[in-house]
């Protein structure tokens, strides 16, 4: 397999950030590592700054906002020679050996399809807090089908500095190896399009571990974070991020909820769905579109959905220990890198 590893950018009126966001990409220490940005048609003087460094990166100018799902998979085609690849978001900032430890751990087990690292908090001007608090260290699902950052908001106390096999790792800072990339594109979509933007990693996420591939959470592949989509700043959100937030909720239930997680979570499935509609009844009436659009993507949904369980390989009751209300994680046997870039043997 290729050592190549290809940074994977979105951009969309991300001038606060593209430019700190690129320059710390770029110092990475991993010798062959090449960055590829899409651009989706921002306004706001992105594309202005991305000019000035296409000399160190490739980048990519659309004509229109596809989406993060489909600005993802333009540019991971656009480096077909990558052994892995590292989506981020440019309002993050990686430590310089991000990358090297994120391809260390993958290496040491083959089954491990994606490595997601120790996201700290960061503020708009990308520096980094006195006291550290905790942005992800990879996500979770719970039974009534929300996916959340584990350790999100908490003061980092050494709790999350061993490796363990998590859920998934959130898209703002995801190392995928290529096999598994190749191995669970469905339609030749590694993300899926008509999510347009959130939820996709919890979709990639399950979908991996249907058909058998590991995440694993490394706490020596530090980067800190702005985050500006938590459940707690919804109502201050853009509508059209709530919008798709909502139907994306049904894609997600629609291509990767087994007959077997549904039994056992009925209720509490039901009751969120209760809350969803009635708060977009009543509060956010500018979700309300999410509706037609879910019934209007719902056979490209089943039609996925049916790809997907014909090549499913785990079991049920392997899917039904990953859905909990608390964070739920296992011990990594093997060797990963501790903080302090030396081995551990779990």
């Amino acid at each position: 397999m290729s050592g190549h590893v290809a940074i994977t950018i979105v951009t969309y009126n991300s001038a606060p950030y593209i430019a700190r966001c690129l320059e710390y990409a770029l110092c990475q220490d991993h010798p062959q590592t090449r960055i590829v940005v899409v651009d989706n048609a921002s306004t706001d003087g992105t594309q202005e700054i991305l000019c000035k460094f296409e000399s160190r990166v490739q980048v990519f100018y659309n004509n229109v906002n596809s989406g993060f799902a489909a600005g993802q998979n333009q540019a991971i085609a656009a480096a077909p020679d990558a052994g892995f690849i590292l989506t981020l978001n440019p309002d993050l900032r990686l430590a310089p050996d991000f990358l090297s430890n994120a391809v260390a751990a993958a290496a040491v087990d083959p089954a491990v399809g994606s490595v997601c690292g120790k996201l700290l908090a960061m503020t708009p001007d990308f520096e980094i807090p006195a006291v550290p608090v905790f942005d992800s260290a990879g996500i979770y699902m719970t039974p009534n089908l929300r996916h959340l950052d584990r350790g999100n908001q908490q003061p980092d106390r050494g709790q999350y500095d061993r490796p363990e096999y998590v859920f998934g790792g959130t898209g703002a800072a995801c190392l995928y190896r290529r096999a598994m990339i190749d191995n669970i594109s469905v339609f030749g979509e590694f993300f899926d399009p008509d999510f347009f933007a959130y939820r996709e990693d919890a979709d990639v996420a399950w979908r991996a571990q249907l058909l058998g591939w590991k995440c694993l959470y490394t706490p020596a592949a530090a980067g800190y974070h702005v985050r500006t989509v938590t459940p707690e700043k919804r109502s201050s959100l853009p509508g059209i991020i709530n919008m798709h937030s909502v139907k994306n909720r049904w894609l997600l239930r629609i291509k990767n909820m087994t007959g077997d997680l549904y039994r056992r979570h009925w209720l509490a499935i039901t009751w969120r769905d209760a809350i969803v509609i009635g708060g977009c009844l009543l509060f956010e009436t500018s979700s309300l579109r999410a509706f037609p659009l879910a019934l209007r993507y719902r056979r490209r949904a089943w039609a996925k959905r049916r790809e997907i369980m014909q090549r499913r390989t785990a079991t049920d009751a392997y899917i039904a220990r990953w859905f909990d209300f608390e964070p739920v994680s296992y011990p990594a046997p093997m060797l990963a890198l501790t903080p302090q870039g030396t081995n551990l043997a779990r």
